[in-house]
Parts: C-alpha cells; structure tokens; sequence
C-alpha cells in the first residue's frame, strides 16, 4: 500500500512539472515580444520634410558690370519699376516694354554695381551737360564718369529726358510706340551701346517675361478675349478640395500658349496670372490648370 501511495505522488509530482513548463515557456516568450515592441517604439524615426525648391534659373547679365540673377530677381525688378515705365510711356512716348529692357539689361535687373552705388538703372553717363551728383566707373574705358541719383525714380526719369533730349535719337519717336523690335534696334543704330547684340537681348528680355503688354496697358488697348475658341473649364465646389472655393475659372494650357497669350484671352494682367497660380516664373506646361478669374 505504501509502495502503491509512494508511486501515485511521483505519478503526480512529474505530471505537474511537465505542465508548468509551458507557462514558463510562454511567459519568456511574451516579455520578448514586449521588449521587441518597445525598442522599435523607441528607434523609429520621426518623418522628415524638405522645403519644396523652385524651380528658377541664373543668368549673367553683363552691361556696365557683370551680374548673376535668377528669372525670379527680375519678374521681380519688373512688378516694381512696370508702374514708372508706363507712366514713362504716357508722357514721353518711350514704349514701356524697351524701358523695362533697358533696366534689366543695363541695372543687372537692379543688382548691378551702378545700380547699387548710384541708383542707375540705364548706364548714362555723365557727358557736358551734366550738372547733378556722378560716381567713378570702368566701362569702355577706365573710371568713367556716370551719373549718380537719389532714388532709382529719378534715373527712369531721366532715361526719359535723355533720349527725348538729344537729336540723334529722334529717329526713335518716328517708330510705333507698339514696335519694340524697331526701337531695340534703332538704339543702337543711334549709339546708345556699342555691343552688337544689344537688339537681340532687349528683345529677348521683352518676349521672355512678356513686357510687350504693358505697352498695350499704356496705350489703353484691350485685350480681345476670345471665348468660342478657349476651353473653359468649370470645377463645382467640392466639400474635399478647397484650392478652387468658389467656382473658379480654370483654363487648361494648350500647346503653343504662353502666360502672354492667355493673359490676353480672358482680359488679365501676367502679374495677376503669376500671383492667382502661385507661379515662380513664366514656365507652363500642357494641361496645366490656371485660374483666369
């Protein structure tokens, strides 16, 4: 009886540690879990954002001095000074988009050393009939004589009193205030810079970013805006998308258009067009959506 009650308690004794071992098997196991858990809890990362770049260029403008800017410094150079040119272009028949051309080129889009120093914007210089503050600088020759101006208003005025003023460039004022191309070349057929594609960089400036339309601003044309032709689109207000409340007109870019023409079919200035769409410069894709309205 006693060897029969002896084996039972070891029967019982071996049935209860083969049992326990899996409770402790799978306690380990769980606390590896946990541990796994809270070391990938403490190395994940934070998500990183980069700054959105823009998309912009540089170019080297050299006139008086060489300068470096982007398309950006000078569609800015031109919101600034677009206002004086035209006013220019009322009072003393100097088409708008030349005077802007002559800024870029001659001021390095306001960022040239004779800008800088002296407030001008059009490389005049000093010559006999000169009578108001000059500044030293090496052009065609070493240390010339330049004129110098308390703000860059007074140099566009006097850009304007220059060539109104001086007979060699009466030819000019035969042209159509409209015609750039003719006045780009007639400057320097008249002297006014001795570089030989100084034409074809007034040009190139006025048909890049366009400044042919504020001539047509100071003229008091308007804009034909041509409906049958254009497609419109018109997106219904969304409760999901919020970028175009309000029912706003959407035009989508076509081959061949330019911020120029489409600024022209729905009566709007390029500025306005830049700032509706947030745009950097004047580059458009096909397909691309605008705000015309």
């Amino acid at each position: 009886m006693f060897k029969k009650t002896l084996l039972l308690l070891i029967t019982i004794s071996l049935i209860g540690c083969s049992a326990s071992k899996p409770a402790i098997a799978t306690t380990k196991k769980a606390a590896t879990t946990q541990q796994r858990q809270r070391v990938a809890i403490q190395t994940k990362k934070k998500p990183t954002y980069t700054k959105p770049t823009v998309n912009t260029t540089s170019e080297v403008i050299e006139s008086t001095s060489k300068t470096v800017v982007t398309n950006t410094l000078i569609s800015d150079y031109i919101l600034q000074y677009k206002d004086i040119a035209m006013g220019n272009m009322k009072n003393y028949g100097i088409p708008a988009s030349i005077i802007l051309a002559q800024g870029i080129l001659e001021s390095g889009a306001g960022k040239g050393d004779l800008a800088l120093s002296a407030n001008n914007h059009f490389g005049i210089k000093c010559h006999k009939d000169w009578v108001g503050e000059s500044v030293r600088h090496d052009d065609d020759s070493a240390q010339e004589c330049f004129r110098k101006y308390k703000e860059p208003s007074e140099s566009f005025r006097d850009h304007a009193l220059f060539l109104t003023g001086k007979s060699r460039y009466a030819t000019l004022f035969t042209y159509e205030k409209g015609d750039y191309k003719a006045w780009a070349k007639g400057l320097r057929a008249a002297g006014y810079a001795t570089d030989p594609k100084y034409p074809e960089k007034l040009i190139s400036y006025i048909e890049r970013y366009e400044l042919h339309q504020y001539d047509n601003i100071a003229m008091g044309k308007d804009y034909v805006v041509i409906e049958k032709t254009t497609t419109v689109v018109v997106t219904k207000p969304s409760t999901t998308n919020n970028n175009n409340a309000g029912n706003l007109p959407l035009y989508e870019v076509q081959k061949g258009d330019t911020l120029y023409s489409i600024s022209k079919k729905f009566n709007v200035l390029v500025d306005d067009l830049r700032q509706k769409n947030n745009l950097a410069d004047n580059t458009l894709s096909i397909g691309q959506k605008l705000i015309v309205k």
